[in-house]
């Protein structure tokens, strides 16, 4: 019982320069024995692709594994057609999923579930670690694996990211974006994207992400039952389940309340208001109503909070549907700046610090990546790499990246 195509091989652990534990694995290095068939291998393009999104989520301040770097083999791998081979080196807090945890439970082998969940403790959350409990520990780590992906999903969210699989295996224990396959940063605003050919049903499209992390940790507290309550003891049961649920259940709230600071972030408001969720959710239907781009719809709001309005607009297919939303978002303003202070040209500069100019744009990547793997030319890469690690630059430099 497995996922994933088995190509990961965990080389070990160090202590990095500020005095955290990190692994250091190789992705495409060969045949593993859980390759099922495969041949454990990575084509150059994907493993550049990594590099990019990666260092484009560190940018942004979003957790992230990221690629130490990328070896070309010199020997091809054969997919629809031969392509250059490469090796990546990734680096993590660690490589624990929540497949990780599925795999031995499934497996009925308790024993070693129970030190892996031990060693999770000690490398994630210590706090834990002195805790003699069994339903303390399983559940106290259930509860913090549920804490970072809440903020995780919401940083997600925020700049249109969209994984394009989230499966199991590919929810981290520690709460960092894992595996960049086949996902983009969303363009035209719609919660129905979906960047993965074999999601046909949606079911990771980018307004689902949510839920599917909800299922995902839903997964990961099956797998902690067994070491929690025997399956022989209804009543245990019972109890471990309903304390599970309560994990699981909670998610949702707190996926929400880590969504809506984000969001105030983002409008350039720093007080609170119980009108703000209606605000937030009126401005991205408006965005979705319009075709607007995501990432730069949100960007012009600086102009707008400056008194320009007409780059916002010009995203627009109908320049006056804004007027409603604009009029209540200034006034929004006005009563944060006489809570909280400031004024318009301070807000401009906040929402410049808060809404990136730059992400990596499907065209742009494919663009570099093509470039790399069929003309063995990586100046597009390289110039690329260097915008997204600017993404609240806007210069004219940068220009072409922001389009």
């Amino acid at each position: 019982p497995q996922l994933g195509d088995g190509r990961a091989l965990l080389l070990g652990e160090v202590i990095d320069r500020h005095g955290r534990r990190r692994d250091i694995a190789f992705k495409g290095s060969g045949r593993t024995p859980f390759s099922r068939g495969g041949d454990g291998k990575a084509a150059l393009a994907p493993m550049l692709r990594e590099v990019l999104l990666g260092e484009a989520m560190q940018a942004l301040g979003i957790p992230t594994t990221r690629a130490l770097a990328v070896a070309a083999t010199g020997e091809p791998v054969r997919r629809e057609r031969p392509l250059p081979g490469a090796v990546l080196t990734r680096v993590a807090a660690s490589h624990l999923r929540v497949g990780t945890f599925q795999y031995f439970a499934v497996r009925g082998e308790l024993a070693t579930l129970r030190r892996l969940l031990d060693h999770a403790i000690a490398r994630h959350d210590p706090a834990l670690a002195g805790v003699t409990d069994a339903g303390v520990r399983a559940f106290g780590l259930l509860r913090a694996v549920a804490e970072r992906q809440a903020a995780l999903l919401a940083q997600w969210m925020n700049v249109g990211f969209i994984h394009g699989v989230m499966n199991t295996d590919n929810m981290t224990i520690s709460g960092e974006t894992i595996d960049y396959g086949p996902c983009a940063f969303m363009e035209a605003y719609d919660p129905a994207a979906v960047f993965s050919s074999i999601d046909e049903g949606g079911r990771y499209a980018y307004g689902n992400q949510p839920a599917i992390a909800r299922w995902n940790l839903a997964r990961l507290a099956e797998a902690l039952l067994p070491l929690v309550a025997d399956g022989d003891d209804e009543a245990a049961v019972r109890a471990a389940v309903e304390r599970a649920t309560e994990v699981i259940d909670a998610f949702p709230a707190l996926y929400r309340e880590a969504w809506l600071r984000g969001q105030r972030n983002k409008l350039g408001l720093r007080s609170d208001d119980a009108a703000d969720a209606a605000l937030a959710e009126d401005w991205l239907a408006l965005l979705q109503r319009q075709g607007a781009d995501f990432t730069l719809a949100w960007r012009r709001l600086a102009e707008a909070a400056a008194g320009d309005e007409a780059p916002l607009r010009a995203l627009l297919a109908e320049p006056q549907a804004a007027d409603a939303w604009l009029a209540r978002w200034r006034a929004r303003c006005a009563a944060d700046d006489a809570t909280a202070g400031g004024g318009a040209q301070e807000r401009a500069e906040r929402l410049r610090r808060a809404n990136p100019f730059v992400i990596p744009r499907n065209h742009l990547v494919e663009q570099a990546l093509a470039a790399a793997q069929d003309d063995d030319d990586l100046a597009p890469f390289e110039q690329l790499l260097a915008a997204l690690r600017r993404p609240f630059d806007e210069t004219p430099a940068l220009a072409r990246y922001g389009q």
